[in-house]
């Protein structure tokens, strides 16, 4: 489905993503709350005060997070400079997904998001791997070149799992139930609701915007 579908009658994307949209255009097709996405009943502390913050919630285990993937990641780097965009692994009592929230930390905490990120979707989803066990990442990481002993090592890191327990409360805070998520400003979410990966990313724009205009 494409973007402009959903925003008949309210402009298109700027250069960098956003959508603009005027109360009044609510009538006419913009994101509806509680339709297209929620508001949190108790707002969310931000961990950049000086930024409008998006988290994206997600699971290297979920096939609809791989779908996403391809999308969020072009457009989490149009965002604008007042935007900062940073992604959370969830764990939903799943000890696999458990182990993944610590793959995806200690990914990022040895500065191989570029390299690995993508990786470990296409082993779980195109490859069909199971990565469940340091054995796992150590085949993982000796596929893509990259340093496997480290990884674990990391993994099993105080910062990485200081990490791992900063997500699994801000998870719950944010009322995270299903993923991917979207949740913008500590005061909404978007997802399935929106109706497709396309028109998560649009809402998202919408609701940027939105806080953008409340400060």
């Amino acid at each position: 489905m494409k973007r402009r579908e959903f925003s008949v009658g309210l402009g298109s994307l700027g250069a960098l993503g956003v959508l603009t949209v005027a109360p009044a255009a609510q009538a006419q097709g913009g994101p509806v709350e509680g339709q297209h996405y929620k508001r949190l009943a108790q707002a969310v502390p931000v961990s950049t005060p000086d930024k409008i913050e998006v988290v994206e919630f997600f699971s290297y285990a979920c096939p609809h997070c791989n779908a996403l993937e391809p999308l969020v990641e072009p457009w989490s780097k149009r965002l604008a400079a007042d935007v900062k965009f940073r992604r959370v692994p969830v764990f939903f009592q799943r000890p696999q997904w458990e182990f993944l929230q610590s793959l995806y930390f200690a990914v990022e905490a040895t500065n191989q998001l570029d390299t690995l990120h993508r990786k470990v979707f296409a082993a779980m989803h195109v490859e069909h791997k199971n990565i469940a066990r340091d054995a796992d990442v150590l085949a993982l990481a000796a596929a893509n070149g990259a340093d496997g002993a480290k990884l674990v090592d990391a993994m099993k890191s105080f910062g990485v799992q200081t990490k791992v327990r900063q997500a699994k409360q801000l998870a719950d805070d944010y009322r995270v139930d299903a993923v991917p998520m979207l949740g913008i400003q500590g005061r909404w979410t978007t997802g399935a609701e929106a109706g497709s990966h396309e028109r998560t990313l649009l809402v998202a724009d919408y609701l940027i915007a939105q806080a953008r205009k409340l400060g």
